[in-house]
């Protein structure tokens, strides 16, 4: 799977990047057409809070859809753990119903040869 990270205002520790590139390629085990994914890190300032929450963003691409998951914790390590748990709900999700929309096709297939034969008796 092809990531691409951006921390927002602040350097990320390759540490971090490579705990967080880990942690998602293990999503791969649950659907493997994951096409790609963004991820971003920020800090989040709070006036009310002395300690800086961090807020992390997965956007993970599945062929004709979307995966989102926005996560904060104490740490950047603890939010991911938080977002990968919600991931593989959606993709587990995501994927029966991929399976759902299939079996249906295959139960009531209509080929293009009879939709014409439809089209030529409906015009004659």
């Amino acid at each position: 799977m092809r990531l691409q990270m951006h921390s927002i205002h602040f350097d990320a520790d390759a540490k971090l990047l490579g705990f967080i590139q880990k942690k998602l390629e293990k999503l791969e085990t649950f659907y493997d057409r994951i096409t790609g994914g963004e991820v971003y890190l920020r800090l989040d300032k709070s006036e009310n809070s002395k300690v800086q929450n961090k807020v992390l963003e997965i956007k993970i691409k599945v062929p004709n859809a979307e995966l989102f998951v926005k996560e904060k914790g104490k740490t950047f390590e603890e939010a991911t753990d938080v977002a990968l748990d919600a991931l593989k709900i959606q993709i587990k999700k995501y994927k029966a119903k991929r399976q759902e929309i299939e079996n249906k096709a295959i139960k009531n297939p209509k080929t293009a040869v009879e939709t014409e034969e439809e089209v030529e008796v409906d015009e004659a």
